[in-house]
């Protein structure tokens, strides 16, 4: 069988990316961390900004997400939720891109791309045609691997009008390539330093568990920069894990290769233990655990837009929305799960966090697909 021939056998089945019918995650699943993760709101608002109101409607509902939340800044959607979303935006638009870029990434690029990396023998090699098979797929914006010294720097050239929209696709290029470069190796590539042509934004806390602790703003262009050595990393992939892969995109691209060294992802794998005690640690206490002092981690969490207070708030509202839309606790039983003695001072709390009385979220969520209206 000829090269081409091979791909379009591969393509004939595997081909349909972001056309994945929805499953409900087993119980073995729902052991992975990544399900019990959640989004923030602006993901979900940026990736439905170029839909009309209807394409909107029907894209939110395919995603389990109420429409009420689009108005709640602050609200966070459960990372399956917003895989679903991504994948229903693309068939909406036919566009894995969420329709930023002149030209759409037609259904099926992603796997396509994937399909040409998969035979380079390094992260190098890899990562140069990674970059040419996005600059097929895409008009306005185009990468470049720049190597000097021990670092290599993947630089971003981003034509898009609008600030916005510009932003959104400097992020979702930059988890797109480094996704799939971390998965290619097998690992996490660490990112040394992540910059953003662009100024900080109020999301910004984000991009530490995304990229790096180190991020920049109003630099010349976006870029992403890491260990040369890296590139040397052979691909360890293969075609059957690749069907793997796929068969979790996007969420194995937005999610898997998260920064677990950021001292965010640090406090709070260290205060997910508490779920289920009635009390939660004080700063102090874990600064010390930490080995380092309360006046040291506070300028550590400022630095990477957050505090210990927001860490353990937007923890909190993640174990919630995890237990509100997969649990059978009744709403006072999370709220007690939480930490919460008062049942009002958690119904309070999570309609802070996300906008909805956790009643709400609940009905919202798991009621059928357009019924929500």
């Amino acid at each position: 069988m000829t090269a081409a021939a091979s791909v379009l056998a591969f393509f004939a089945t595997r081909s349909r990316w972001p056309i994945i019918v929805p499953m409900q995650a087993s119980s073995t699943e729902r052991d992975d961390p990544i399900e019990r993760d959640t989004v923030s709101m602006y993901f979900v608002q940026a990736a439905v900004a170029r839909l009309d109101a209807a394409a909107t409607e029907r894209v939110l509902a395919a995603a389990g997400i109420p429409t009420a939340l689009l108005g709640a800044t602050a609200a966070r959607v459960p990372a399956p939720a917003f895989s679903q979303l991504w994948l229903a935006v693309a068939r909406e638009l036919d566009d894995e891109f969420f329709g930023l870029d002149r030209r759409a990434m037609k259904v099926g690029s992603f796997a396509l791309l994937c399909q040409a990396v998969l035979g380079c023998e390094n992260l190098d090699r890899a990562l140069r045609r990674m970059l040419r098979g996005l600059a097929l797929f895409l008009d306005e914006v185009r990468g470049e691997l720049h190597v000097e010294g021990g670092r290599a720097e993947l630089r971003l050239i981003n034509r898009i009008e609008g600030a916005a929209q510009r932003r959104f696709a400097d992020e979702t290029f930059l988890i797109l390539v480094h996704g799939l470069a971390c998965w290619l190796a097998g690992r996490r590539i660490e990112l040394q330093q992540v910059e953003f042509a662009h100024d900080r934004p109020p999301h910004a806390g984000e991009y530490t568990l995304m990229y790096s602790q180190h991020v920049g703003f109003d630099a010349p262009f976006t870029c992403m920069r890491f260990d040369a050595r890296a590139l040397s990393s052979p691909v360890v992939q293969t075609a059957a894990t690749l069907a793997t892969f796929l068969r979790h995109c996007p969420q194995s691209v937005f999610l898997r290769y998260k920064n677990h060294d950021s001292w965010t992802a640090r406090l709070r794998r260290r205060l997910r233990g508490c779920a289920g005690s009635d009390t939660w640690p004080v700063l102090q206490d874990v600064a010390a655990e930490l080995g380092t002092t309360p006046t040291t981690l506070r300028r550590r969490l400022e630095a990477e837009g957050t505090s210990y207070q927001g860490i353990k708030d937007q923890l909190r509202s993640d174990l919630a929305i995890d237990r509100l839309c997969h649990g059978t606790l009744s709403i006072d039983e999370i709220g007690a799960e939480l930490g919460f003695h008062d049942a009002s001072a958690f119904h309070r709390a999570f309609k802070r966090w996300n906008g909805l009385q956790p009643g709400e979220y609940r009905r919202r969520r798991l009621e059928p697909a357009g019924e929500s209206r």
